[in-house]
Parts: C-alpha cells; sequence; structure tokens
C-alpha cells in the first residue's frame, strides 16, 4: 500500500501557546491500527485539550503508512504532536504510558497492533540515554511513520 495522508478536524491544527520559563517543548508520535484510529486522535486531542499536565501547539496531518516488524496486521495511522509541560523527561514518559492505559494500549508483543502508540519523540533539545527514556527517540530519523509528519509541522522548534 502506498503512504497517503488524511485530516480530521484537529489533525492538522495550531495555536498559540507561550512559551515560558518552566514550560518544555515535546514531540509525541502517536499512532494506531486497531478500529476507528482517526476518531480516537479526536479523542486524544480533546483530552489533551483539557489537560493541566500538557498544552497542544501544533498537530499534522495523519499518515496511513504500512506496518514494520511484525507486517502481519493493518495498516498504520500516524501523526506527531508538538506539546508544552512543565514535567521533566521522565514525569512526561509516565504520563504518555498512562495516556495510552487510559486510551486501551495493551502490550502483547513487539510490532503488535494496536489501538494506540505515544512514543516521546523529542523533548527539548536534550539527549538522554537511561534505562527507561533515550532522547532523541531511537530511529526516528529512519522512519516514514515520524519524519513525514514532522515535516508537516509549521512551527518546528528543532
Amino acid at each position: 500500500m502506498a503512504l497517503s495522508w488524511h485530516t480530521t478536524r484537529h489533525f492538522p491544527s495550531r495555536t498559540y501557546v507561550p512559551k515560558t520559563p518552566n514550560t518544555h517543548d515535546a514531540i509525541v508520535g502517536i499512532g494506531g491500527n486497531l478500529g476507528n484510529v482517526a476518531s480516537r486522535f479526536e479523542r486524544l486531542y480533546r483530552y489533551w485539550q483539557r489537560s493541566r499536565i500538557v498544552r497542544i501547539v501544533e498537530t499534522s496531518p495523519i499518515l496511513r503508512n504500512p506496518p514494520f516488524g511484525y507486517a502481519d496486521q493493518p495498516d498504520f495511522d500516524n501523526a506527531v504532536v508538538h506539546l508544552r509541560t512543565a514535567l521533566d523527561p521522565h514525569a512526561f514518559l509516565r504520563y504518555l504510558l498512562y495516556v495510552e492505559k487510559r486510551f486501551g494500549r495493551e502490550r502483547s508483543f513487539a510490532n503488535a497492533p494496536r489501538t494506540i502508540d505515544l512514543d516521546l519523540i523529542f523533548y527539548d533539545h536534550r539527549r538522554i540515554e537511561s534505562p527507561r527514556l533515550r532522547l532523541p527517540h531511537p530511529h526516528w530519523h529512519e522512519r516514514d511513520s515520524v519524519v513525514m509528519p514532522l515535516s508537516e509541522l509549521k512551527g518546528y522548534p528543532w
């Protein structure tokens, strides 16, 4: 299957969110291939709109693309979201894992089909190598599912 773009009400979108001394810029990759993924992305957007933990700065359009790793599964929808948060990188990662679980993520095996996947791609300009977090996200630059949506962000700060 060829790569294709599609849009929803909030993908793509851009909002003015002032940068303050205690906020950090994060790029989060979002993906999924089970159920109505576009609807789930819209629910995630509304969830983040109501959050006190993050502010949405910008979203990319949604890219439909074939799976990698485990290929016997439906195509994925992927986008990237530029968020601002006051959380430190490790706390932000824990928050993203919580959101995944809240949205029905189950981890059965590597590269398995999933309702939602949230990957922390960048956090400010930080480089982190720890057992639980590597920043920037390893191999982000090799994945069309990240590179292409990222190239669509107008206010991409990196």
